[in-house]
């Protein structure tokens, strides 16, 4: 477990942002006035070794037999960045949110954060939440999902009810959220790729829904999702690796029912692999979204084992397959270099794939 060391210390408001404070180390400061400067009252206790003694000035200990997240002073508004702590808080701890909590974060504006310190609280609700869903309804309930026009999108969103009965875009993503957090393998870079896929996986159904012959339908949802999905990130993260990463996972998310049903062939299959880097994501982000609708009969996920299968046989389960022909086996065939040398290659490639 992380352990974090705080001296006692005086802080004063000096700018924006959770780095905008004057500190200043005071060992004579009370345990109480120290303890009004943390965040949540399950935060805010101490223990007294020598005497064997809890203390705790907020009842935390009240508030987390309780799962109550609960700010303990109103210097919480002071940092920003603590609304998205509360967020994965909620989700870590399974807590509830204390409504004046909520009521004072509707007030906070996230001015002055930094995007790497924003993304750290988000890998954390998604790497550690428990129920996920518990941190973005707080999003929700604190008015902050403004700042995710993607997310708030999704509130509101129909969907046909014989296929989602859960209810909207929002609702639905809020059961695929908890349906991968069941799912997390340990693997950090791997559950962070899959959970941000399931979460941004039907950011294209505001822009696709409509009522067409009876029924409410969002077709192409999954193609037109990569936009929004790549503005969302963006602005969470530089790390361009991360977001190609994910955003094959996002509009490829039908392939696996859609193939299993159409029984399609090694080409699809190894072009499928190409096209979202491992299989194995697509699958968890696919059972995830299948997951995701709980007034359906749970089924086992079979499009899913059978793509796994298929893609095992075909050696492409969990990397896109490598090219036999490179450019050095065609220059020492007397290919000369240039723009016919890349069509021949890319020709090569296909045929490859096809097998």
């Amino acid at each position: 477990m992380p352990v974090d060391v705080s001296l006692p210390r005086r802080e004063s408001k000096a700018g924006l942002g959770h780095r905008g404070f004057e500190i200043r180390s005071d060992p004579g400061l009370s345990y109480a006035e120290a303890a009004a400067r943390r965040d949540f009252t399950i935060n805010a206790m101490a223990v007294d070794p020598l005497a064997s003694e809890l203390i705790d000035p907020f009842r935390g200990a009240r508030d987390l037999e309780a799962r109550i997240l609960r700010h303990t002073s109103d210097h919480f508004a002071e940092d920003p960045l603590r609304v998205l702590r509360g967020m994965q808080f909620a989700a870590r701890f399974e807590c509830a949110v204390a409504p004046e909590t909520v009521k004072l974060c509707r007030a906070i504006e996230p001015e002055g954060l930094a995007r790497e310190r924003v993304f750290d609280e988000w890998k954390k609700l998604i790497l550690q939440g428990v129920a996920i869903s518990r941190g973005l309804a707080f999003l929700r309930d604190c008015a902050w999902i403004r700042h995710y026009p993607e997310l708030e999108a999704l509130v509101g969103c129909a969907q046909e009810p014989d296929w989602h009965p859960e209810g909207d875009v929002w609702v639905h993503t809020l059961h695929c959220m908890d349906a991968f957090a069941r799912g997390r393998t340990g693997d950090a870079r791997e559950d962070l790729i899959v959970g941000l896929a399931v979460l941004c996986h039907d950011f294209g159904k505001p822009a696709t829904t409509a009522f067409e012959d009876g029924r409410i339908r969002s077709l192409g949802h999954e193609g037109a999702g990569e936009a929004p999905a790549r503005a969302f990130l963006g602005r969470m993260t530089n790390q361009e690796d991360l977001i190609d990463a994910v955003v094959p996972l996002v509009t490829h998310h039908l392939r696996p029912q859609q193939y299993h049903e159409a029984g399609a062939g090694d080409g699809a299959i190894r072009r499928l692999a190409r096209a979202v880097g491992r299989i194995d994501r697509l699958v968890r982000v696919a059972d995830a979204d299948m997951q995701g609708r709980p007034g359906l009969p749970r089924k086992e996920f079979a499009a899913g084992a059978w793509l796994l299968a298929r893609a095992e046989a075909l050696a492409v389960k969990d990397a896109a397959p490598k090219p036999l022909v490179m450019g050095r086996h065609l220059l020492a065939l007397g290919f000369a270099p240039g723009p016919a040398l890349g069509a021949l290659l890319a020709a090569c490639y296909e045929a490859q794939l096809d097998g």
